[in-house]
């Protein structure tokens, strides 16, 4: 029994409640099943005494209400075993649902970010819901059923066989030929059933990118281009669910059609029989009945195994995720000192593609060190490696003289407040909002990071204050003022490491500039890392490091690398003239 138990987890990525579950479902199924055999028999019994006096056939008299008290019997011990089974099966199923999707929540929970880079959105959203959901139907109607029949008919058959083996084979022979068309089609059943997934994924993908991208959309008046995708993709989708379904369709119906055959057999066989007097009257009654009742589950388990044929690959996809190793790391984190350090630090998201090349620097406690360069040369990349979103593919980054590779992400994140370019906010109040930065600071204790986040005049002006619902990703409000709570968040959070990746590009000047005064007060003897394409808003920063092609082009003060007359200077210059030419052009536009 535990290694059925073992084996049924395994198999099919159950928990220990589930699996437990699952083969009570399997077992009552069995038993549910076999029970159906019992009003067979009574049939068979109750013929063969009518008969008997017609066929000179000498049998033992029972009354009526013998056979109506046995019939009550039958009927309580067949509705008791249906009811067990239902139980076993569908309560649990739904149970072992539940805490398959908090399993999972809790799986991503202690996933490393880099798993979240390499799975879409989508595809993990099709997961936890699409193919749990589907669980929830194969774990109730498939599953327990498929074995059930399985079982519960190898157990009949080997009766019937004991009994009479030669009316047996004659009911059984269609049987292993019908399951053999169906089995030996699976990969072509699987490899079909994963091109409706794949097309169903990418038709969710399309949908959520459409959801994301409405207002781009028509402010583009792309609307019936982008739909035109859209319903091409919906048709792939549908196509190959056709396509799916109408193939595993057609092998079934074959299969149940062949295993109808089998009723021809048994009258063929059963009158032979019967005339050469090498059985009774009774038998072939039996066997007549018995062909009636057996091929029904027999049928129900072809298409139950066709189904798991699409269950084995939704379990693969469970499989991969919680299978995917957890981050483990040092739990404890002690250091006096917060200094980051690169040292010949290589990454890249894609095999091949490298994005940093060979970078070394070190951004010090206390100072504020801003990466700059062109488009695409790795600066959120590296901010985002110093806070170990991923591992490296070589070198080493340390903190405060700590290689970071072996420690915990969860506790490392504690020493680092981060706002990023892409601002995130729940649909949630103002206040929850900016308390998810510290999730025990008291109310007085978030208006105070409000305040020097520059946020206080924006949130006086809502309906309720701090207490108003700003919606999904802040949708009530504009670009800058999710901004400026997603700073509030990272100064409320008063982590010694702060990352800044854009964290003013959505401010106008003033505002960006009062901010740029709050942060500057509140980051002293911190370690500060910045990235901004505005050169003016990084000038005082104590080291400016930039980044080209993966490698660090020059680093210094913005008054020494002015000097070099390099990239940073080039970078400026070009900057200067840029902010001169659109200077010039609001002013042609005003006057």
């Amino acid at each position: 029994m535990r290694n059925m138990i073992k084996a049924l987890k395994k198999k099919y990525a159950l928990s220990d409640q589930g699996a437990s579950d699952l083969f009570k479902g399997i077992l009552y199924s069995v038993l549910a099943n076999i029970s159906l055999m019992l009003p067979v028999i009574l049939l068979a019994v109750v013929l063969n005494q009518l008969l008997s006096p017609i066929l000179g056939i000498a049998d033992s008299e029972k009354s009526a209400a013998f056979y109506t008290i046995t019939g009550i019997v039958i009927l309580a011990v067949v509705f008791i075993l249906h009811y067990l089974q239902y139980t076993a099966a569908y309560v649990g199923t739904y149970e072992e649902s539940a805490r398959r999707r908090i399993h999972l929540a809790e799986k991503l929970r202690t996933l490393p970010l880099g798993f979240f880079h390499q799975r879409d959105l989508s595809d993990l959203t099709s997961t936890i819901m699409g193919d749990c959901a589907s669980f929830e139907h194969a774990f109730s109607h498939t599953v327990p059923q498929f074995w059930g029949a399985v079982i519960s008919t190898g157990i009949v058959c080997i009766g019937l066989l004991i009994f009479n083996w030669q009316m047996g084979l004659a009911l059984l022979w269609v049987a292993p030929v019908s399951f053999a068309i169906v089995l030996l089609s699976r990969k072509w059943q699987q490899k079909l059933g994963k091109r409706h997934m794949e097309a169903r994924i990418e038709l969710a993908e399309g949908i959520q990118e459409c959801l994301e991208t409405v207002q781009d959309i028509k402010a583009c008046n792309q609307e019936e281009a982008y739909l035109k995708k859209l319903d091409a993709k919906m048709d792939a989708a549908e196509k190959a669910q056709i396509s799916s379904e109408l193939t595993t369709a057609s092998l079934i119906t074959t299969g149940q059609m062949f295993l109808r055959l089998g009723l021809a057999t048994v009258i063929i066989v059963g009158n032979s029989l019967v005339m050469k007097n090498q059985t009774d009257i009774f038998t072939y009654i039996l066997f007549l009945i018995a062909a009636s009742r057996l091929y029904d589950p027999l049928s129900g388990a072809m298409s139950n195994m066709a189904e798991l044929f699409g269950v084995s690959l939704q379990v693969k996809r469970l499989k991969e995720i919680e299978e995917y190793p957890d981050e483990n790391g040092e739990k404890d984190i002690r250091t006096n000192v917060y200094d980051i350090t690169f040292d010949h630090v290589k990454f890249s998201y894609e095999k091949d593609k490298p994005v940093l090349r060979d970078v070394s620097f070190t951004a010090k406690q206390g100072q504020v060190t801003a990466l700059v360069g062109p488009s695409g040369g790795g600066k959120s990349t590296v901010a985002k490696l110093a806070a170990k979103f991923y591992p490296l593919d070589g070198g080493k980054i340390m903190l405060g003289g700590k290689d970071i590779e072996p420690l915990d992400s969860t506790m490392l994140m504690k020493n680092f407040s981060i706002v990023f370019q892409d601002v995130v906010l729940f649909n949630n109040t103002i206040m929850e909002n900016i308390r998810v930065g510290r999730k025990n600071a008291t109310d007085d204790e978030v208006i105070a990071a409000a305040k020097a986040a520059m946020c206080a005049e924006f949130i006086n002006r809502l309906p309720q204050g701090y207490q108003t619902v700003i919606g999904e990703n802040g949708s009530t409000l504009s670009g800058g003022e999710c901004q400026r709570l997603s700073i509030a968040r990272a100064l409320l959070k008063d982590a010694p490491v702060i990352l800044l990746d854009e964290a003013t590009a959505s401010l106008d000047v003033d505002n960006e500039t009062e901010i740029q005064n709050a942060i500057s007060r509140l980051v002293k003897g911190k370690t500060v890392l910045v990235i901004a394409h505005r050169m003016r808003t990084i000038e005082a920063a104590d080291q400016i490091v930039v980044l080209a092609d993966g490698v660090v082009a020059e680093k210094g003060s913005h008054e020494t690398l002015m000097k070099k007359n390099g990239l940073y200077r080039k970078l400026v210059d070009l900057q200067t003239e840029s902010t001169k030419l659109e200077t010039e052009y609001n002013g042609k536009i005003i006057n």
